[in-house]
């Protein structure tokens, strides 16, 4: 039996090589667009930033050492058709121009998502990145090598926007943020948001919100950024407003896309056409606290969806079992995270919701630094069922979140939440930890 994979990467890789360990037989070809076939994307930041010295730090495995385990990647491959009728992929090697047919008895869609970029004058400028790629971050590098810019935009307030924004003034610039939104982070609610932007202003970073951007400008490569009322000088532009799945091929192939735009697919990650499934940043998944399909694109969820579409590919019976919707950033010296809804979310979704925030220290109060921690918990008032939660905090917050990430899989109440066994010792954590603090003032 023959599987071709479009994409690689976190579902695309994960699912051959989870596909190849369940049935040595398997004959699979991995067609990956770029010229990377297994990377850690979200580490991109930080080899900007400098903190990792090469981009093969990146790299997780190469097509040589696929090709060992007997799974073919071809890198600079696009897949430009798919024909469901006749079982074939129309490819183009990207190196040569060469444009050849391949047959497939299964076909994996994992072609990820792509930067949302609106139609705005300029934006093809010199000088103006989105950030998706080994590629786009060796670009950026570059740039910064070669033109040495001084005045950086960010536009965008999302986590790799804020990520970029440190990465940026960690070389030597002045950076401001762009966002035509009220707030940065904007799956966050507004009180903890402004926590974020605060640091931000810490560290020298300026935010402009309500600042949609009109247009680029420059001669050659970009030099201003029109954004509401202002003018901002820029010698670098970080583009990230945001990514949608990268449907294309699946149109192509028929599959039915879902109310989120992504791939709509069951929970085996079969799409709605036979012999054809998806999975990673591509397709949707079933939100547990939604109770309906959401589109998160994380590595995490495209990694576990990869693997549970190469084990079923493979003859396999795996299900996936959702997700909560969780994510961490750093932000200079915070860690931000958030899983489930926030209030906002919660309310649009229809949830009679309610939160409460609190503000506590990660470690005993009379260890030599103690810092605080801001937990928001959003419940549901009648039945106290616990719909998310945001916190924000130099120290603790990244696996504290999963506490919360957690007992909302298992769907459980403010109530349930407080009974928790959880660690405590003084450089770790006080007697009544801040998720335990949280949820006693929710139960109230």
């Amino acid at each position: 039996m023959k599987l071709v994979v479009i994409g690689g990467v976190a579902a695309g890789m994960s699912a051959a090589a989870r596909a190849k360990r369940r049935n040595k037989s398997l004959a699979i070809t991995v067609y990956e667009k770029s010229g990377y076939v297994s990377y850690g994307a979200c580490g991109l930041p930080y080899f900007i930033k400098g903190d990792i010295p090469t981009p093969e730090k990146l790299v997780v495995r190469t097509p040589e050492q696929f090709a060992k385990q007997g799974i073919r990647a071809l890198v600079h491959h696009e897949v430009i058709d798919v024909d469901v009728v006749e079982h074939t992929v129309t490819v183009k090697n990207l190196e040569t121009g060469e444009v050849f047919q391949d047959s497939w008895d299964e076909l994996l869609i994992t072609t990820g998502a792509v930067a949302v970029k609106p139609p705005i004058p300029g934006l093809d400028l010199p000088g103006i990145f989105t950030l998706r790629t080994v590629e786009d971050g060796i670009a950026i590098k570059d740039w910064i090598a070669k033109k040495h810019p001084w005045q950086a935009v960010v536009v965008g307030g999302g986590y790799i926007g804020l990520e970029m924004a440190e990465a940026l003034a960690a070389n030597g610039m002045y950076v401001d943020v762009v966002e035509m939104l009220p707030q940065v982070l904007p799956n966050m609610d507004a009180d903890m948001a402004a926590l974020v932007a605060e640091e931000l202003a810490d560290h020298g970073v300026t935010v402009h919100l309500e600042s949609p951007v009109r247009a680029f400008e420059g001669d050659g490569r970009v030099a201003r950024v029109i954004a509401g009322d202002k003018t901002l000088e820029a010698d670098i532009v970080l583009f990230s407003v945001g990514a949608r799945a990268n449907i294309p091929l699946a149109e192509k192939a028929g599959a039915a896309i879902g109310e989120t735009g992504a791939i709509a697919v069951d929970d085996h990650q079969r799409t709605t056409v036979p012999h054809v499934w998806a999975a990673g940043d591509v397709a949707e998944a079933w939100h547990r606290v939604l109770n309906k399909p959401a589109h998160i694109p994380l590595g995490t969820t495209a990694n576990k969806q990869g693997r549970i579409a190469g084990t079923n590919i493979a003859g396999g019976d795996a299900a996936f079992g959702g997700i909560v919707g969780t994510a961490v950033v750093k932000v200079f010296e915070l860690e931000v995270a958030r899983t489930g809804l926030s209030e906002r979310e919660a309310q649009q979704a229809g949830f009679d919701a309610a939160s409460v925030t609190i503000k506590a220290p990660a470690r005993a109060h009379y260890m030599p630094t103690h810092p605080p921690i801001h937990v928001k918990l959003v419940f549901e008032k009648g039945t106290k069922k616990l719909l998310g939660g945001q916190m924000v905090g130099e120290e603790g917050v990244s696996k504290r979140i999963d506490i919360i990430a957690a007992a909302l899989h298992n769907g459980w109440t403010v109530y349930d939440l407080a009974q928790l066994d959880l660690s405590y010792a003084p450089p770790f954590a006080p007697v009544w930890d801040p998720v335990l603090v949280a949820a006693n003032v929710a139960s109230k």
